[in-house]
């Protein structure tokens, strides 16, 4: 095959990868979607704030996703790891790991971003069932009981602030974050309790384990976790980053153009903070201009 094997490579097969790639086979364009199959909620039961599937399994969301946009019979599904990227011959190749290689005009990114946790014995283990990072995603179902916030950062005072709505909150600060004066009263004033003393483990439901041998029972626990890109694709490319406060990720304009041109990026790899609601966003966004760019040029 020529270099044009494909008009439209999207490496990430989970919600803005399905979404992006939908907007192109609509548009009746060659697409091939290449997934390792990690999608990062997958450890989460269930996947909330998404208009029509609020408390759906996500895997469920991901699969339906999948099965409708397999029915456009100009898109091509590979599983397996894309470990390889390159800009060759007016488009874009992209290598798996099993050594094949594809070529496309363009390249849509929704390789993700995997989360790294502070290394507390047991807290791993909770994420995604009693230990969360988004409160839109996960803090209702709380049903305003006991949630725990656990430094990571000075950022985490956002997290401490914005809890009250979904529960009560005890902040703890764990030596990563000491709230200035001003802080304090804000975080007193939203009715905040501060707890100093430092994280052993995390046991039973949520139950924070102190070092001074104390337990505090927590219904749910809040943490932010440092967040690394799921994939080497972009860095091999060239894409410029942004510096978050959990983490890099890729730079984009509002087409969700990167800045290597015709390479797009949507979901959490190209966001600062992310969930299925944002991710299908932003995908359909870089499918319809990753596609008008076929048309209409890439910007000089």
């Amino acid at each position: 095959m020529s270099i044009a094997e494909f008009d439209v490579i999207v490496v990430g097969g989970s919600y803005a990868g399905l979404s992006a790639a939908t907007q192109l086979a609509r548009a009746r364009r060659r697409v091939l979607v290449i997934d390792a199959g990690q999608r990062r909620n997958r450890y989460a039961r269930h996947s909330h704030g998404f208009l029509g599937q609020d408390g759906r399994e996500g895997a469920a969301i991901a699969a339906e996703g999948r099965a409708q946009l397999m029915k456009y019979p100009a898109v091509r599904w590979q599983e397996g790891a894309a470990t390889q990227a390159a800009a060759q011959d007016g488009g874009f190749s992209i290598t798996l790991a099993d050594g094949s290689t594809h070529h496309a005009q363009r390249l849509v990114l929704a390789t993700g971003m995997a989360d790294e946790l502070p290394p507390i014995p047991g807290l791993a283990e909770r994420w995604g069932d009693s230990v969360f990072h988004c409160p839109y995603c996960h803090g209702y179902e709380l049903d305003q009981g006991r949630i725990g916030v656990l430094a990571t950062s000075p950022h985490s005072f956002h997290h401490a602030m914005m809890l009250p709505d979904w529960g009560t909150v005890t902040f703890f600060l764990n030596g990563a974050f000491e709230p200035d004066a001003e802080q304090l009263a804000r975080l007193a004033a939203r009715g905040v309790a501060i707890e100093r003393e430092s994280v052993r483990a995390v046991g039973g439901k949520a139950t924070v384990e102190l070092r001074d041998g104390r337990t505090l029972e927590m219904d749910g626990l809040f943490v932010l976790s440092r967040l690394h890109s799921a994939s080497p694709l972009a860095e091999l490319l060239g894409c410029e980053m942004e510096e978050g406060p959990m983490g890099k990720y890729l730079r984009t304009d509002m087409m969700k153009a990167t800045s290597i041109p015709g390479v797009y990026a949507a979901g959490d790899a190209a966001r600062m903070a992310g969930s299925v609601a944002f991710a299908v966003a932003d995908g359909a966004m870089a499918g319809a201009a990753a596609h008008q760019s076929l048309i209409f040029g890439l910007p000089a």
